[in-house]
């Protein structure tokens, strides 16, 4: 695990459950690519996208920080 680095696996995971749609948990990752791709997948399935953000947030959940910060902070996996 790369040492002095926070969590931010809460913040992520309630913003990709509430506002999955919109990309908050991908801008909260410093991932603006993602973020913007989630926003337009959203907006062209009308809304039905944001599924995608819920099991985001889901996944984050359920993950312990060391796993988090590995797999989203330094490796930066883009999907699920």
């Amino acid at each position: 695990m790369a040492e002095g680095i926070e969590s931010k696996r809460i913040v992520c995971g309630i913003c990709g459950i509430l506002l999955g749609g919109l990309g908050v948990h991908r801008f909260v990752l410093g991932d603006a690519k993602g973020g913007i791709i989630r926003i337009i997948i959203s907006v062209v399935t009308c809304g039905m996208g944001s599924l995608i953000g819920l099991i985001e947030g889901i996944m984050y959940l359920i993950k312990s920080d060391a796993d988090f910060i590995q797999t989203y902070q330094v490796d930066k996996k883009a999907w699920f």
